[in-house]
């Protein structure tokens, strides 16, 4: 969320940096006139609160004196009735402005290049060397359907359409790269393994920011307060929701394993052929709590991690800088690594590598302090993929398929398949 003192007196401003995201938001201009309602409502209430006071004491003096105090008691009776009231206008003025905050979206950074959609994106980097294939490619449904390693019908039949069934040496796999890419990111990027829980509840999806803007791509628990976890980012960011935490700590990284579960509402028609877009997905996401004066460094940081994952498997890819109108809600500044998809002959995303800044940390109020006496700051916070497991699968069957429908195994998962072909 960002901070109303801030968008209250550099409003021009901050519409101007929004509406780079190719949207309106001038719908904000009505905080400043809200905020100056606000403030005429407070004196109002704290003037009638002094005069009350003023005609109590008045009133003991009236009594002392003998004096009729039938006028002073009618006052004080009005006074009684108007406050509440205006406390009620008062409450209604903040949730206003509070409404208004919680659907507007973070403000993104100087260095983000300005554009309304993803044509405006940068690449910065391309990594890795493609193969050449001296046969017909085959995409990874194709693949797994012939191996028996992927099932996709018995899934639809069990569940619906876009779930699968990994099989055999296809669960192997799924259950090797997660393993994989746990020890990675623990033993070698020293990041803390969590595996949260998979519901969370509507605090939490706020905190984050789905909430209320992407309400409906959420899977809701009938009957609690609950909702199947979108990406690890939730639960994680939520470890800290309402609590103060030691500079000393700082910067905390954990890396986090769970399933993820999306409606994708809106996507019907776009890329639901095989596993690139499912309703549920297993993901390994990384997670940092920095300094402001530390998170774009931590940031990049993060970024060299879940290349990391790509370079040990020897798979191309390109990293780009996403423009205004391509980045998510509550980023400041998004790095996606595209991995390359011979089936498909292109990059297609497989992690975003964002920057949250304090947007997280006001709506989920963690905060810090640099020492005893120092006043509480908001963390910024970092959310990472490191990476997608389904589209690392993709990744690696249509990377290492060979000419006789085999898939050889990269050489750094060979220990945790016990095997160097998928047959």
């Amino acid at each position: 969320m960002l901070d109303l003192k801030y968008v209250t007196e550099n409003i021009d401003l901050v519409v101007e940096k929004l509406n780079q995201k190719g949207g309106d938001f001038s719908y904000l201009y009505e905080i400043p006139k809200l905020q100056e309602e606000r403030k005429l409502v407070i004196q109002e209430v704290e003037g009638l609160k002094a005069k009350r006071n003023e005609l109590s004491k008045l009133i003991g003096q009236y009594k002392r004196e003998q004096k009729p105090i039938e006028n002073l008691l009618k006052e004080v009776e009005d006074a009684k009735v108007l406050i509440p009231s205006l406390e009620e206008k008062l409450s209604t003025l903040e949730f206003r402005m509070f409404e208004l905050l919680s659907i507007t979206p973070n403000i993104p950074s100087d260095d983000v290049p300005v554009g309304k959609d993803e044509t405006f994106n940068i690449e910065i980097k391309k990594w890795g060397t493609i193969r050449s294939f001296d046969f017909e490619i085959k995409d990874h449904v194709a693949l797994g359907e012939a191996l028996g390693i992927l099932d996709f019908e018995r899934a639809t039949k069990i569940t619906g359409p876009r779930f699968v069934v990994d099989k055999g040496l296809g669960a192997r796999l799924e259950r090797s790269l997660i393993q994989f890419m746990m020890d990675l990111h623990a033993f070698e990027h020293g990041y803390k393994e969590i595996i949260p829980p998979y519901i969370v509840n509507e605090k939490s999806m706020f905190g984050t920011g789905q909430f209320p803007k992407f309400k409906e791509d959420a899977f809701k628990l009938e009957g609690f307060d609950w909702y199947l976890n979108p990406t690890a980012e939730v639960p994680t960011i939520n470890l800290y929701r309402d609590e103060i935490i030691d500079m000393n700590e700082l910067p905390i990284k954990y890396v986090a394993y769970t399933s993820a579960f999306r409606s994708e509402a809106g996507s019907a028609g776009r890329d639901t052929k095989g596993i690139l877009r499912q309703h549920q997905f297993n993901k390994v996401e990384l997670i940092k709590f920095t300094t402001p004066e530390d998170s774009n460094e931590e940031h990049l940081k993060m970024l060299l991690n879940s290349e990391k994952v790509l370079q040990l498997l020897n798979i191309p890819y390109r990293v780009i800088t996403l423009s205004t109108g391509d980045m998510g809600f509550g980023m400041i500044k998004t790095y996606d690594i595209e991995v390359w998809l011979p089936g498909q002959n292109m990059y297609r995303e497989i992690g975003s590598i964002s920057n949250a800044g304090d947007f997280q940390a006001r709506r989920a109020n963690i905060r810090f302090k640099r020492n005893k006496e120092a006043r509480t700051e908001f963390v910024h916070t970092l959310n990472g993929s490191g990476l997608a497991v389904g589209r690392t699968m993709i990744a690696i069957m249509e990377n290492y398929q060979n000419a006789d429908g085999t898939i050889t195994i990269p050489d750094v998962l060979v220990p945790y398949m016990k095997t160097n072909l998928i047959k």
